[in-house]
């Protein structure tokens, strides 16, 4: 199988919903995605897609040279396969090539997954967004990474998985946040 990285489109979304309610205790809307389906120099909207499925997603935005990880997520039975990393690798690199010099995120203080991941890219912590989660409430670490180290490319192979990153034009999406917030 071969998984390949694209710009998202609004066909995705139901399945780019799907994978976010499952990995997310407090999932963003169908309208916060489609808010990123639209163009806007510096931001990108990606999918990972094994065939004709979806299997994971990256969005981010760039405001002058910094940018942010706004969201990514694979299908929980795809996760440890390196789509993970293949999608953060091309956010990385579109982020990159829009003038971006580094890039931050927040990420779940319990989500060591994600935190290995974010750490074999380079990412360092800088600070602790206290109870900025929410269901259940908890601490984000905030992260940051340089982007002017040399890009990543590579493909990487595992149990037949040939996972490649092919340079696409990206999806731009407006530079709105959405944090992840639960409404009662």
């Amino acid at each position: 199988m071969t998984v390949t990285v694209r710009e998202a489109m609004r066909a995705d979304l139901v399945a780019i919903i799907a994978i976010e309610t499952v990995s997310f205790s407090d999932p963003w809307t169908r309208g916060m995605f489609g808010s990123h389906l639209v163009s806007q120099v510096g931001n990108s909207f990606l999918v990972a897609e094994d065939g004709s499925d979806v299997v994971g997603f990256a969005i981010t935005r760039v405001v002058g040279d910094e940018s942010e990880l706004l969201n990514i997520a694979v299908d929980p039975a795809r996760r440890n396969c390196g789509i993970g990393g293949l999608l953060l690798d091309a956010a990385m690199d579109r982020c990159r090539n829009a003038g971006g010099l580094e890039m931050w995120l927040e990420v779940r203080a319990s989500n060591a997954g994600a935190r290995t991941l974010y750490d074999a890219r380079g990412f360092a912590a800088m600070g602790v967004r206290k109870r900025y989660y929410q269901a259940p409430r908890e601490d984000a670490i905030v992260l940051r990474a340089d982007l002017r180290s040399t890009a990543r490319i590579e493909t990487v192979t595992r149990a037949g998985l040939s996972l490649n990153a092919e340079p696409v034009d990206s999806i731009l999406s407006p530079a709105s946040h959405f944090p992840r917030q639960e409404t009662k």
